[in-house]
């Protein structure tokens, strides 16, 4: 479908903040603070990934500035007690990285994220250097797509090829990224498959269906 923003160089932020394994926690903070991020990857060499730090990974450092914690937490915190002692990003980050090809679909990136429970993904090429970052919200673009570049595109790319004039008559209408499709048709067996097409079309919400079968010219 070539109309569509489907992949994760299509909406990902190019413009990167980093650090290297030795950024110092106070960087790494204010680093956050000034680009407005919750993670920074962290790179080494000509910019390969070798991690992620996160303010999950520095707020230990608050948690337990001021506490004694007995012999049952310092079991069962052991990483987030090793992270409130680190002064570094290598010290501080998640190794190896989770990270996301630009060739990847927005739904694959999505299933990452949720899996994953992380916010945002930075983007590498085959030999892991650092190209973006996607995140949350660079995934919800999709939906902000307009009715009519969603109803053309739901004409074009699957109502023309499973349903084609004159032998079928099919409409689009689309409202709030909402498709619903009337009309008669001649083989009904299709509309679950128009049904997978439409959802597949970056910035549907639902699908809709009133499409009726197209009785034969009696002869």
């Amino acid at each position: 479908m070539h109309g569509t923003p489907h992949i994760v160089s299509d909406v990902m932020t190019h413009t990167v903040a980093a650090v290297g394994r030795r950024a110092a926690f106070k960087e790494i903070v204010q680093l956050m603070q000034d680009w407005k991020v919750s993670a920074l990857p962290v790179i080494e060499g000509e910019g390969r990934v070798v991690g992620v730090v996160s303010e999950a990974d520095l707020l230990p450092k608050e948690e337990f500035r001021d506490s004694d914690p007995d012999r049952y937490t310092q079991l069962r915190r052991l990483p987030d007690l090793a992270k409130a002692g680190a002064v570094t990003a290598e010290e501080l980050m998640t190794s190896p990285a989770l990270t996301v090809r630009p060739d990847a679909t927005l739904a694959q990136a999505a299933r990452t994220m949720a899996r994953a429970k992380v916010k945002r993904l930075p983007v590498v090429d085959a030999v892991g250097l650092l190209e973006g970052i996607v995140s949350r919200a660079d995934l919800l673009k999709v939906f902000l797509r307009t009715d009519e570049e969603i109803a053309e595109e739901v004409r074009r790319e699957v109502v023309s090829c499973l349903f084609p004039a004159p032998v079928s008559s099919v409409g689009v209408d689309v409202h709030d990224g909402v498709v619903k499709l009337t009309g008669r048709v001649r083989d009904t067996s299709l509309v679950p498959v128009a049904a997978r097409l439409v959802r597949a079309v970056e910035g549907v919400v639902d699908v809709d269906f009133d499409l009726t079968r197209l009785l034969p010219v009696p002869e």
